[in-house]
């Protein structure tokens, strides 16, 4: 049984983290552990008209952003990884620079420590040099920077199919395969 920490914090495209939830519920092994920020509830809210208890019933565990001492607090709790979708700069630069006042960010921090794959799907355009620094400096110790650019390749026909692609390849990097959202490029003229 696979293990998987989902972060919704407060950037735009919160559709991101909740289709991937989504996605993940309809695969047996995998289990979740879901966190949203203030910010991303705030999100959630605007572009989804979604509400807590429709989301919470997506997660198989749900943690508020505030309880430092979730299970998920510790690396003697065993997961797979993280994904942040979508993740906004601010929690990337915290996450960065190592300050832990959420459970977002301990959790990524823990994730860091114990060489385990964090995924932060930044959502935010255009960036400025300290973005961009954070983006390097994450990257360094660990995280994979994964934007959630649409692959159009695969040619969607819908704002939903863009996000499942995406989603998908995220996914993939963890070896949980939803091969009905992945499109693999095959070449041109194929």
């Amino acid at each position: 049984m696979k293990k998987l920490i989902i972060g919704i914090s407060g950037a735009s495209g919160a559709v991101y983290g909740v289709r991937m939830l989504r996605m993940l519920q309809t695969i047996e092994d995998v289990e979740t552990h879901l966190i949203v920020s203030s910010a991303g509830w705030m999100n959630i809210r605007h572009e989804l008209d979604m509400d807590k208890s429709a989301l919470h019933a997506l997660a198989d565990h749900v943690h508020t952003d505030g309880d430092i001492g979730a299970c998920i607090a510790s690396g003697s709790y065993k997961v797979d990884g993280m994904v942040i979708a979508p993740c906004s700069v601010k929690t990337m630069a915290s996450i960065a620079n190592g300050i832990c006042g959420t459970l977002i960010a301990r959790a990524a921090d823990v994730c860091l420590k114990e060489r385990r794959r964090l995924v932060l799907m930044v959502r935010e355009t255009p960036l400025h040099l300290g973005h961009l620094r954070n983006m390097a400096l994450v990257t360094e110790i660990g995280a994979i920077i994964a934007p959630p650019v649409p692959a159009f390749y695969s040619k969607p026909t819908s704002i939903e199919e863009m996000v499942d692609q995406t989603n998908a390849q995220v996914l993939d990097g963890f070896g949980i395969e939803v091969q009905e959202h992945l499109k693999v490029w095959q070449g041109l003229g194929k």
